[in-house]
């Protein structure tokens, strides 16, 4: 499986940005997909995930403002960030759990100024 993440770019706190998730295989065939992201001198977090059966999970630095969803039809996943804070800063990464092997995309960077 392979996965291009899009989206990412500079905004400012209180700004909003949609990270998109392209898979190169039918998305409803995946067992769940995941965002995770690495700040500087971070260990990388999960910050979102959707299982196949489409039940959604929130890191809790992430509930209330992100959510994930996903587009069958385009075999794409997005992740629309609300309210940043410069704390949000980081490399975005999507990933994919499939046959039992995780698959992950390159990243895509997020800054958020203060």
């Amino acid at each position: 499986v392979q996965l291009q993440a899009s989206g990412g770019g500079l905004v400012q706190a209180g700004g909003s940005l949609r990270l998109s998730c392209a898979a190169s295989r039918s998305i409803s065939s995946l067992n769940a997909m995941h965002w995770y992201r690495q700040a500087p001198g971070k260990q990388r977090e999960l910050v979102a995930g959707i299982i196949s059966g489409g039940s959604t999970g929130y890191a809790d630095s992430a509930k209330g403002r992100f959510t994930i969803s996903r587009d069958n039809a385009k075999n794409t996943v997005y992740l629309q960030m609300n309210s940043l804070k410069p704390e949000d800063t980081a490399v975005y990464y999507c990933n994919a759990l499939w046959n039992y092997r995780y698959y992950w995309g390159q990243g895509t960077l997020v800054t958020v100024s203060s």
